[in-house]
């Protein structure tokens, strides 16, 4: 399997109550500053390793973050989305960032509509790659897995701390034969996400961030089912600055015409079609959605 290299900087960061957020840094430390927000599941080096050289050569710096529950990150289920970006204030403060962009894959999608929502005034822009639609609300949209989680929505508040503790034994009890184990969840996906699941560097992030991002906890993915068939705390015409949306026309997760009905109703956004691809597409155009996300300039430059 390919080698992945660590971060070159991690580490935690306090936030609000007594809890920490972790992070970890590619590319060039003084750079212009990208967030990107992983996916459910995923951690903070859920990057693709395109993402990282791409940073290196243009003098970025890409910014992961572990969402509260994995990683070295608190557990905590914020009451809206829309409250984790008071967090996500601090962590920028802290790091000496002052305008940032974001990046957010699939379930990290949410969150980066809400920190462009409730901070125009430090984001430049957005992107988002297959990202999650609200269920709730007049922003709704209809059908999609994502319905499944929002029936289920009591059983994983109720649960959500041994269903946590249950996963993160499942991924310890797995780790010896995780290269086979994702080998298998490839080979029932549709093509498109098969075939960058058999890119050995894919193949390799992927395992990276798992296993490292799930060695103490693994709440997140819960919070974040949780967080999504709730209301968000914001309205998608709150989202003022540039939204970018990549979204594969063959999504088996997130259907297609879910990103369709967001962009639709934000007030600056454009949708890319990845033909032919599915729900990883955005992530095997890394280089392509880093420069447009750097060519935005929101309310923060006005």
């Amino acid at each position: 399997m390919k080698d992945v290299k660590r971060p070159a900087l991690e580490g935690n960061v306090a936030v609000r109550d007594g809890r920490r957020l972790s992070f970890a840094e590619y590319g060039s430390p003084r750079g212009p500053a990208i967030v990107w927000m992983h996916g459910t599941p995923g951690a903070r080096r859920q990057i693709p390793l395109e993402a990282r050289a791409y940073a290196v050569e243009h003098g970025l710096r890409i910014i992961g973050i572990d969402r509260p529950g994995i990683g070295s990150s608190t557990p905590h289920l914020y009451p809206t989305l829309v409250d984790w970006t008071a967090d996500l204030v601090l962590l920028l403060d802290a790091l000496a960032v002052d305008t940032v962009r974001l990046v957010g894959l699939s379930g990290g999608g949410p969150y980066v509509l809400a920190a462009g929502a409730a901070l125009p005034e430090r984001v430049e822009g957005v992107a988002v790659l297959g990202g999650v639609a609200p269920v709730l609300g007049p922003d709704a949209a209809a059908g999609g897995i994502i319905q499944l989680a929002r029936w289920l929505s009591p059983l994983l508040r109720a649960g959500r701390v041994p269903i946590g503790v249950a996963l993160t034994q499942l991924i310890r009890l797995a780790r010896p034969v995780a290269g086979p184990g994702l080998d298998l969840y490839a080979a029932v996906q549709p093509p498109g996400d098969k075939n960058l699941l058999a890119r050995p560097e894919f193949k390799a992030m992927f395992l990276d961030d798992l296993l490292n991002g799930s060695r103490f906890q693994t709440t997140a993915p819960i919070h974040d089912l949780i967080l999504f068939t709730r209301d968000w705390g914001f309205t998608l015409a709150d989202v003022r600055v540039p939204v970018r949306w990549w979204h594969g026309d063959d999504d088996h997760i997130v259907p297609f015409h879910h990103g369709a009905h967001v962009v639709d109703r934000l007030p600056d956004a454009t949708m890319h079609v990845i033909d032919g691809e599915s729900h990883l597409g955005g992530l095997g155009i890394a280089e392509e959605v880093l420069s447009t996300v750097m060519s935005l300039q929101g309310l923060a430059r006005s």
